[in-house]
């Protein structure tokens, strides 16, 4: 039986081997699979690598990657407790929004993700991430509310995997916009009390 790590190094391989979005390959550095704690409880999703996480190969790094990680430590957690990815797993070129297709096309392998990791509390990061999982809702209205679903991880299966799903805003949105930053700092703090209730 693989490990969880060695079923995501191969999940990992095979999005190249695929030539899942190959334009976008073609242009970003690297991938960007996903970082952090393999079987951790709560998985952050983010919407594209920007140009710091290209280069580094590693989800969230940059400014508001900086904020991600203060907002943990505020709810007593580190990036080691989580595990971070992205939908979209190479950086759109001048970080313009992950087009439709894009997002499509890279849905199953997310969903491969989040099946090995089984995670309690999926905390989307912007409104794609976000419509992703909850696509009728809008982020200005669904923020620091929790939704309990169903997800069904294979099209036709009847694999599915119950958790809790958590709309907040894009910590690089936030970063330059004070409203909306202590906000997603206060929908942020909740998460504590969402893991409790579910564990």
């Amino acid at each position: 039986m693989a490990t969880k790590q060695q079923r995501l190094d191969d999940l990992k391989q095979s999005i190249i081997d695929d030539k899942v979005t190959p334009e976008l390959a073609e242009s970003a550095t690297q991938l960007v699979f996903g970082d952090g704690k393999i079987d951790a409880a709560v998985v952050l999703i983010g919407e594209a690598p920007g140009k710091n996480e290209d280069l580094q190969g590693k989800p969230f790094v940059g400014a508001s990657g900086k904020f991600l990680n203060e907002m943990l430590e505020m709810i007593g957690m580190q990036r080691e407790d989580v595990y971070i990815t992205n939908i979209v797993k190479y950086r759109p070129p001048d970080n313009r929004d992950p087009k439709p297709e894009e997002k499509k096309a890279f849905l199953p392998y997310l969903q491969s993700q989040l099946e090995i990791i089984q995670p309690k509390v999926i905390v989307t990061l912007g409104r794609h991430s976000m419509n992703c999982f909850l696509p009728d809702l809008q982020i200005s209205k669904a923020h620091g509310q929790p939704k309990r679903v169903r997800l069904s991880l294979k099209e036709n299966s009847e694999d599915t995997l119950e958790v809790v799903i958590m709309p907040l805003y894009h910590p690089a949105a936030a970063l330059y916009n004070g409203a909306q930053r202590q906000t997603l700092i206060d929908d942020f703090a909740l998460i504590p009390s969402i893991i409790k209730k579910i564990t």
